[in-house]
């Protein structure tokens, strides 16, 4: 009896560690490009970004110029005025240094920027992709954008496009 008993309580056990899991993935680069409100942004966001780029080019090239005059009339300087030109110099290129980490520093405009109109839809695809994962009781759901390496999926298991819906998308 104990050993019938003992033959069920392991097959019961072996037959629950043998239920398959649900694996899907998506694609968030083709989620992200078919959302029109991301793509605004990443408009704005790169004519901001050239905005601030022609800024500091402007910067550099009046500081380049600086340089050169100096360079150039150096020789009729006296010691006092070379300290006083260089320092000025020095000052213009601090200034430039700042504005360049002010655009575009791990805590500058641009990223401030970027959070504030990216990460919200981010967000939102995020909270979708977990509906359906709870929705469709699946254990994992990879995305195949950018850093991920995955040789082969069927696209059967591609989620990308339930997103979208679950986003009112499509």
């Amino acid at each position: 009896m104990k050993k019938i008993i003992l033959t069920i309580a392991v097959l019961i056990t072996l037959s629950s560690l043998t239920y398959a899991q649900k694996f899907g993935f998506i694609d968030s680069g083709y989620i992200l490009e078919n959302i029109p409100s991301f793509r605004a942004a990443q408009e704005q966001l790169n004519q901001l970004s050239e905005q601030y780029q022609k800024e500091l080019e402007s910067m550099h090239s009046e500081i380049e110029q600086m340089y050169k005059d100096y360079q150039a009339e150096s020789v009729l300087l006296s010691e006092d005025m070379k300290r006083k030109r260089e320092d000025v110099i020095i000052t213009k290129e601090k200034d430039y240094k700042q504005l360049q980490r002010k655009y575009f520093g791990p805590e500058g405009d641009l990223f401030q920027k970027r959070q504030s109109l990216v990460k919200p839809i981010q967000d939102d695809v995020f909270s979708a992709v977990q509906e359906i994962a709870n929705e469709g009781s699946y254990a994992v759901i990879f995305d195949k954008a950018d850093g991920t390496t995955l040789f082969f999926t069927n696209p059967r298991y591609d989620l990308s496009d339930q997103v979208l819906q679950k986003l009112g998308y499509k």
